[in-house]
């Protein structure tokens, strides 16, 4: 789930609410739906953009394997789905966030918590020389502003490169 969102720079809300139908491995696009807050399905938070993400071969082999080790996995499922709630609904983000919060504590790091992944994300996007206005499109936020208060417009393979250079910084090959 951190690698998922790392890699695509998902809200941890538009993660857990992925079903497998999201995801089309043959064109290795990831449809962000919907968000789950406290267990409630609801649209996205930028609806504007609501559209498929593009992912890359190491992420696909990472949700191939999670999809083979879970016990849900139909395409009605949800990828993140709760055993405790016999697979009805998603893990909860206070479960997530609880969870990651003790293994901070263990590594007296805070590189876990599910937004920082979103910063990180945010930070390599610029490290990796995408134009702001691409990050703000990656990043799926309806005003510049919340990404860096300039405007621009992008070119569409600029998201396709972006998005290859972040998988590689995350999921570097062995």
């Amino acid at each position: 789930m951190a690698l998922l969102c790392l890699c695509l720079g998902l809200r941890i809300s538009e993660c857990l609410a992925l079903k497998w139908a999201d995801i089309n491995w043959l064109a290795s696009k990831i449809s962000v739906e919907r968000a789950i807050v406290r267990q409630r399905v609801d649209d996205v938070k930028t609806r504007k953009f609501q559209k498929a993400l593009e992912h890359r071969w190491q992420s696909a082999g990472l949700l191939k394997t999670w999809k083979q080790t879970t016990q849900f996995s139909s395409p009605g499922d949800w990828v993140f789905a709760s055993p405790t709630r016999l697979g009805r609904l998603p893990w909860s983000y206070p479960r997530v966030w609880g969870d990651s919060r003790k293994q901070q504590k263990q590594r007296k790091s805070a590189s876990w918590l599910p937004h920082t992944m979103r910063h990180s994300y945010r930070s390599w996007l610029d490290a990796v020389g995408t134009p702001i206005a691409v990050q703000q499109k990656l990043m799926r936020h309806a005003d510049i502003r919340t990404t860096m208060n300039i405007y621009g417009d992008v070119v569409t393979n600029q998201e396709s490169e972006a998005h290859s250079k972040i998988v590689g910084l995350a999921l570097p090959r062995a």
